[in-house]
């Protein structure tokens, strides 16, 4: 097995509501703003190599929304899906499964592109299965008026109309070794319902993907906890049960959207879990 980072590109998101009911005072210290407040986000997916799967956990926003939508998000930098595949040696074509931790547009919009001749949508990796769960996908489909706008239909269900949807089985517990897949799930409710966060076993370590369990570094305190989040106390249950196990078995956990910093580890303080050690991805794996 080989894994990757991969960079989908940059964008910016308001502070506040990165960090809730946590004043600006305080989380700026990590995650600084600027004139609008917004602070720095990344799109950081992963690519498995595994024999002859290629697996690839999220895909960012994609680049078929109009240029009113993105307006709202100050993309910035140079990096996007394609050319991150390409500089690896690998074309969308290539991907065997794409691994969706959530339906929001930020974690999925890369999935699903505009035709040749603009008319409708079309799955981007048209030889991949793509997964999802069947409650997350029902809770998407249907979706609650507070998160109706981070679930796009246009993400979502040309997916199904290709018949490349395929779902991950819950079978019990909020961790568990997927069959479909050869790497762990934590199942986690607070973000939004039924958000995967994958746990692959890699060089001796176990690597956490954890998408918006915990986007950045500055969210590792409990109560820093995202105004996104359908049920915050839920988050911060989550969140303590995941950073408690992961300080104690001393997990390597990649973060999706801190722009600044690939990997970290937490240990246990007087104060509870914080901040042990940053790593980028190549010097952890491939020094």
């Amino acid at each position: 097995m080989t894994i990757y980072p991969v960079e989908a590109g940059n964008f910016k998101l308001d502070g506040g509501a990165m960090f809730g009911v946590v004043p600006k005072s305080l989380w700026n210290k990590t995650n600084p703003a600027d004139g609008n407040n917004m602070i720095d986000i990344a799109a950081r997916c992963l690519l498995i190599e595994d024999g002859n799967n290629l697996i690839l956990i999220d895909n960012g926003m994609g680049d078929k929304q109009s240029d009113k939508f993105f307006g709202y998000y100050y993309r910035w930098g140079d990096f996007n899906l394609d050319d991150s595949l390409k500089s690896l040696g690998f074309h969308k074509d290539d991907i065997t499964d794409v691994f969706l931790t959530h339906l929001h547009f930020d974690h999925c919009g890369g999935s699903v592109v505009w035709n040749k001749d603009r008319t409708g949508y079309e799955p981007a990796f048209k030889n991949a299965k793509f997964w999802s769960n069947e409650n997350h996908w029902n809770w998407a489909t249907n979706p609650n008026p507070r998160e109706k706008a981070s679930f796009l239909k246009e993400n979502i269900l040309p997916i199904q109309k290709s018949g490349q949807l395929n779902f991950i089985q819950q079978t019990g517990g909020s961790i568990q070794n997927t069959t479909e897949l050869d790497f762990g799930v934590f199942f986690a409710d607070g973000h939004t319902e039924k958000q995967m966060i994958p746990m692959m076993h890699y060089k001796g370590k176990t690597l956490c993907f954890m998408a918006d369990l915990l986007p950045t570094a500055g969210h590792i305190p409990l109560p820093f906890v995202m105004g996104y989040d359908t049920r915050p106390l839920l988050t911060l249950d989550e969140k303590e049960q995941f950073l408690n196990l992961a300080a104690d078995e001393n997990f390597y956990l990649f973060l999706e959207h801190d722009a600044h910093q690939e990997i970290i580890t937490v240990e246990q303080t007087e104060k509870g879990v914080r901040l042990k050690e940053r790593f980028s991805f190549n010097e952890l794996f491939n020094s």
